[in-house]
């Protein structure tokens, strides 16, 4: 379950044609509530801000997650992701990671060469330095999601086609794939939402029962808003919902409050 949590809390805190910024801007803010079955496991928060890197203009995310409750009492967790995405590419310039899971710690910053094909990370726990090869396009854990939401043509993806891009991880790259299973209406704290449904493909074991156990429900609107992500494993289920959110750069569709 503690991993489960901390994946959770990763995702909400996941090569195309260049992205049109639209589905997100500056201040945007929402924040999930992670649970497991009546237990409230967690939170995480994604915020939008201005930034200016290398003279250009960039969107710094920031994206933090922490468990509450007795899940703290058992796992602390208090994880601060950040992202400075290029506002024309949609490529990040760098990200920074601090995070502390249970006494578990990393404190890294990565620094993107997108002309070059290669970043170079600093890690300070360490107190070294380490320079990878990545392909071109590729994005880090936090600009992955803010990335995808802005996919072209996300609108006319059929049911069982996927979409996988590069992402830079644990000092490695990785394909990300993601499966579009269909539209559904769900029932949320806000109303129904019209959403489109993605499964992110995992690995399969002692944790998740099969390769398709994530489940992402994504607004079907011009936001591409999380708005309900949800894991089945070996025993129970655990689920993270939009639990509030202000700033959206487009009207957020509710179909029945």
């Amino acid at each position: 379950m503690k991993k489960i949590i901390l994946f959770l809390l990763l995702i909400v805190t996941v090569s195309f044609d260049t992205p049109k910024q639209e589905a997100y801007g500056t201040g945007e803010w929402f924040k999930f509530r992670i649970h497991y079955g009546f237990v409230n496991a967690g939170y995480a928060t994604l915020e939008v801000k201005d930034a200016v890197v290398n003279n250009k203009k960039a969107f710094h995310v920031v994206g933090k997650g922490y468990t509450t409750g007795m899940s703290r009492f058992f796992f602390k967790v208090d994880d601060l992701y950040e992202s400075y995405i290029d506002r024309e590419s949609g490529n990040p310039h760098q990200f920074i990671r601090k995070i502390n899971e249970g006494g578990y710690t990393k404190d890294q910053q990565g620094f993107f060469s997108q002309t070059a094909n290669s970043i170079l990370v600093k890690d300070y726990k360490h107190g070294n330095e380490k320079t990878f090869v990545i392909p071109k396009n590729t994005q880090d854990i936090l600009s992955s999601f803010y990335y995808l939401r802005n996919y072209p043509s996300i609108d006319k993806i059929n049911p069982g086609e996927t979409i996988a891009i590069d992402m830079f991880f644990d000092d490695e790259t990785t394909k990300f794939k993601l499966k579009f299973v269909g539209r559904e209406d769900i029932t949320t704290k806000f109303g129904i939402v019209s959403c489109m449904v993605f499964k992110p493909y995992v690995q399969s074991g002692r944790i998740f029962k099969e390769q398709e156990s994530l489940t992402v429900w994504i607004s079907d609107d011009k936001n591409r808003l999380p708005v309900r992500i949800k894991a089945d494993l070996a025993v129970g289920s655990i689920k993270a919902d939009l639990d509030a959110f202000k700033g959206l750069n487009n009207p957020f569709k509710i179909k029945l409050q």
